[in-house]
């Protein structure tokens, strides 16, 4: 997947893999940006897998956001095949697969690594103890959060195709709708919930409760 996104961008102008993971990065801020004071801009049921797991959302409210996701996919890969159907063709609707080359497991890490990497930005970006201590943080947020997603489309186009969102692979399944699309879907779930599951556990409970302990240990030093 990821070659053929790469040999068709060179065709479209040259863009490559760098300007898709430009596209992508810059759209996750803005989304990010405009979003967050409504819903908290997870926009990605793995983001919002962490979140849940963290204890940071209700197990209805990250349903609802899931579902809310995956119909969005569904929707805007839709709307894009309705409007640019040859582009749409070409790239073989922006479906998700493993490229030529790699294993399963080698595909799988790459998901997991991707994710965790996105969300640990996404707790480190929105910790509440920074937000107090650093006012500039809030307002900083989204900036963070879409490089991460820059870089890590940069390192894993080549393999995936760059899923790290189970809404995103799944809309684009849905759509272009061949067997094709639906081969590895499986990967585009489980590596980006692992990777979440993953990144909240350590944020959460290994460096945000060891910070909190070193401080209560200086705490009590001081006095």
């Amino acid at each position: 997947m990821g070659k053929d996104i790469e040999s068709a961008a060179d065709k479209c102008g040259g863009v490559g893999i760098l300007g898709i993971a430009w596209a992508f990065g810059g759209m996750i801020f803005v989304l990010v940006y405009c979003t967050a004071g409504i819903s908290g801009g997870h926009i990605d049921p793995a983001v919002t897998l962490g979140l849940f797991l963290a204890r940071k959302v209700s197990l209805v409210r990250a349903i609802m956001y899931m579902v809310a996701q995956c119909l969005g996919a569904i929707c805007g890969c839709g709307l894009v095949k309705a409007f640019q159907k040859s582009y749409y063709v070409k790239f073989g609707g922006g479906a998700n697969e493993l490229a030529d080359g790699y294993s399963n497991g080698t595909g799988l890490a790459a998901e997991i690594i991707g994710t965790f990497v996105l969300v640990y930005t996404v707790f480190s970006a929105t910790d509440p103890k920074r937000n107090a201590r650093d006012s500039h943080v809030p307002v900083l947020a989204p900036l963070p959060i879409g490089f991460a997603v820059f870089m890590v489309h940069l390192a894993t186009i080549p393999i995936t195709g760059t899923g790290i969102n189970p809404a995103r692979s799944l809309g684009a399944a849905v759509i272009y709708g061949k067997d094709k699309a639906w081969d590895d879907q499986w990967i585009f779930w489980v590596g980006p919930f692992i990777g979440a599951a993953i990144a909240a556990f350590y944020y959460q409970y290994i460096l945000r409760a060891g910070a909190v302990k070193a401080l209560g240990s200086f705490r009590s030093t001081a006095h």
